[in-house]
């Protein structure tokens, strides 16, 4: 098992961070053991065992160097965090340290006593992905039979134990005609937000690269998700979709509207593509990167503290400036509340630095829109 460096001190600035440095998030794949078989899968992630996951040891020292950072939400995720035996003890261990520790299980190993123990152990929500309206077609996303009938299980249990949870949705052409029956399955199970992710084409993603939609599909989804807006009482939120961030302000300024906290929540003060920014991933060996599709080694927790990687990194330095956009993102008003999806870029043309190649957008010379 992989041990992680402890020593912080020899960070004294890691938490002088400037504005747009804020640590807001991070996705910790704990593990890549996963029971399911998901076709657009990032991990490509299959039943285990995997080796050189950090340990216990080194999992709580991951947690402190985080907590040393700043307070951020630390999603324990997988694979299937279920399938870790350690993970509700990582998970009460965040939750002393003052992390607001949720989790994204795929619901189908939730059961009554571990809906409790999550309760138990501090996790504040859950996601379960559902990404078909009904039994066959979630089953034929996920690659097993019984996917759907074990998620709608596991939600249940997860209710009973007084965990909120999500629904997680990728949108792909297979699924594109039912967003608006999953969103009505959503409010239907009590969910508390409905959040939407657009298919970056990386680890088994690559194999159903035909499945993406396409720039025009990607825009009228968009635009129909902010129309919810109003006629849900569901959070909303759209992810691996920066589009969404200029298609707000867009709507609004059309409807007479300002953006604000009051008016649009979360979505008012952050931005489209927050890899590297407010948000980083960590995967199941400690290796940390911009998010979970853009696969580039900013850092290896096993070999330098993360506080540095975080402050230091060549790559979310270059992540942080927006004036190092290429093409049209590069020039784009919305650059700063956008910035385009830099894993789909690099996917694209092996540079992340590069136009979101799904955009549709022309930009003007009217100026950085804040």
């Amino acid at each position: 098992m992989t041990k992680v460096p402890h020593s912080t001190e020899a960070h004294p600035h890691a938490k002088q961070e400037k504005p747009g440095e804020t640590l807001r998030l991070v996705a910790w794949e704990t593990t890549r053991n996963c029971n399911l078989a998901c076709k657009h899968c990032r991990a490509s992630a299959t039943f285990g065992p995997h080796s050189g996951e950090l340990d216990t040891p080194a999992a709580f020292q991951l947690l402190d160097q985080i907590a040393y950072v700043a307070k951020p939400i630390v999603i324990l995720t997988g694979g299937e965090p279920l399938l870790r035996p350690d993970i509700f003890d990582i998970a009460r261990y965040g939750t002393e340290l003052g992390l607001r520790m949720v989790m994204a299980p795929n619901g189908t190993l939730i059961t009554e006593i571990l809906a409790h123990k999550m309760a138990d152990s501090g996790i504040r929500r859950i996601s379960i992905s559902l990404d078909g309206a009904d039994r066959e077609s979630h089953d034929n996303f996920r690659g097993v039979d019984g996917a759907y009938d074990g998620a709608l299980t596991g939600i249940k249990h997860a209710k009973s134990a007084g965990i909120e949870f999500q629904i997680n949705t990728t949108i792909t052409k297979s699924n594109l005609d039912q967003i608006p029956k999953l969103l009505e399955l959503a409010e239907n199970l009590g969910a508390v937000a409905h959040h939407i992710f657009l298919l970056v084409p990386t680890g088994r993603g690559k194999y159903i690269v035909d499945q993406e939609i396409n720039a025009k599909e990607y825009e009228e989804t968009l635009n129909w998700f902010y129309d919810q807006r109003k006629k849900t009482s569901l959070q909303l939120k759209a992810t691996c979709a920066p589009h969404y961030y200029r298609i707000l302000r867009q709507r609004a300024k059309a409807d007479g509207e300002k953006v604000t906290f009051q008016s649009h929540g979360l979505d008012a003060v952050s931005r489209g593509c927050l890899a590297g920014t407010g948000f980083c991933f960590i995967s199941h060996k400690g290796v940390v990167q911009p998010c979970g599709f853009l696969q580039l080694e900013c850092g290896d927790v096993t070999k330098t503290p993360f506080p540095e990687i975080w402050k230091a990194s060549d790559i979310f330095k270059s992540l942080r400036n927006v004036n190092e956009l290429k093409e049209k993102c590069g020039i784009c008003e919305y650059r700063k509340v956008c910035g385009g999806c830099r894993a789909r870029a690099f996917e694209a043309t092996g540079d992340y630095l590069r136009e979101e190649p799904l955009c549709l957008y022309k930009p003007s010379a009217a100026g950085d829109i804040v």
